[in-house]
């Protein structure tokens, strides 16, 4: 099924609650008591054992679960040479929650370490590829890397080794598409990016985040614009790349707030991702209003089914409500999905495994009844 492609009608964005022998094992090789290759054997077994429950509830697309990072994405940069981390002292500010996640900065100049852990990664995901699924790798935006080095409190940090930020987004780029490269040749043909710099520039006190006025946010959001557009192009014809955009997702928080409208004709129109992975949650996402903006023959996922709860949705609210969604984008351009991972870190979300596959049970039952 390799020649098929995400989104799906019915779909998840990637990350999974981790099993407790996972989370043991990753702390005990924190500790030192057991090494690298018991912990990747714990991983390897916890992986094939999530394959095959999504297989058996019927997806066709099938993940890692991100089970060997300790997040969404920042193991990713980690990767790259000239990107360093240490464990936060205050952490990230999320509503009634600090995300204690590691602080990571540039120690020089941005370029790919290849072989990027990641391919490995994907390669042991891919075996299990068949007639009805197709892998997915999830990583981080472009933009979502530019963010994490251009922010106000990493601004001083960054301009010792880029005294612009058009050489920064050059080198960030330049190892994406390498990134894409090595990935494609491991067999990847559906890749998303996962951005939560849209959500905050979405944000009330999006100036506030970035340091700057209105304008000034209009310049930034023509960055990260850019930068992910420079990262898609001149990608394999049949490579898949689609987006997710977060609001933030940690421990049932969130970081940000704030209807899509303000990145629409920036985000929807113009960046150059087969689809889009959307939060719409709770009131907090807005309206349906800017799809509108959504251009050409890209698709839209609908996030509506929250992981930040284990309550599960009414069925006929939820139908609803993509019938509403149908007024701005047609209905076979639209697809469902929970609104972000159950896992976005290793904490994972405040609910059950078993609440986690009912909540997946109801995204295809109703997907199965919309779009039959």
């Amino acid at each position: 099924m390799t020649t098929q492609h995400i989104p799906f009608r019915y779909d998840f964005v990637g990350s999974f609650l981790r099993p407790s022998a996972l989370k043991k094992a990753r702390l005990d090789f924190a500790d030192g008591k057991i090494s690298r290759e018991e912990l990747t054997s714990v991983e390897d077994e916890a992986i094939r054992d999530l394959v095959s429950k999504q297989k058996a509830l019927g997806y066709h697309v099938i993940s890692d679960g991100e089970f060997r990072r300790a997040t969404w994405h920042l193991d990713f940069m980690w990767g790259f040479e000239g990107v360093g981390h240490s464990p936060t002292k205050t952490g990230l500010p999320f509503h009634d929650e600090a995300a204690m996640l590691d602080d990571t900065y540039l120690t020089g100049k941005v370029r790919l370490s290849s072989p990027h852990p990641f391919v490995e990664h994907f390669r042991f995901l891919r075996q299990f590829e068949d007639e009805n699924t197709v892998a997915k790798l999830t990583i981080p935006a472009p933009a979502q890397f530019l963010e994490q080095m251009i922010m106000p409190f990493a601004a001083e940090n960054t301009a010792k080794y880029y005294s612009s930020s058009v050489d920064l987004m050059e080198d960030i780029a330049a190892g994406y598409k390498a990134f894409i490269k090595e990935v494609y040749a491991a067999g990847c043909r559906n890749l998303q990016f996962d951005d939560c710099s849209w959500g905050m520039c979405c944000d009330p006190l999006a100036t506030l985040y970035f340091g700057t006025d209105e304008k000034g946010l209009q310049d930034v959001m023509e960055k990260l614009l850019k930068i992910n557009n420079m990262a898609i192009e001149g990608k394999p014809e049949d490579l898949r790349i689609n987006t997710h955009v977060c609001r933030g997702n940690f421990h049932s928080t969130y970081a940000n707030s704030g209807a899509y409208d303000k990145v629409a004709s920036t985000l929807f129109a113009r960046e150059n991702v087969n689809a889009y992975y959307l939060e719409f949650d709770d009131e907090r996402s807005g309206g349906f209003e800017p799809l509108k903006s959504v251009s050409g023959d890209k698709m839209v996922v609908l996030g509506l089914i929250t992981t930040k709860s284990p309550v599960l949705e009414d069925k006929e609210t939820v139908i609803a409500r993509i019938k509403e969604a149908t007024k701005y984008l047609p209905l076979d351009r639209l697809c469902l999905s929970p609104q972000c991972g159950f896992a976005s870190c290793e904490i994972g979300n405040k609910l059950s495994e078993e609440e986690q596959w009912a909540k997946l049970k109801l995204v295809r039952e109703i997907a199965e009844e919309v779009w039959g």
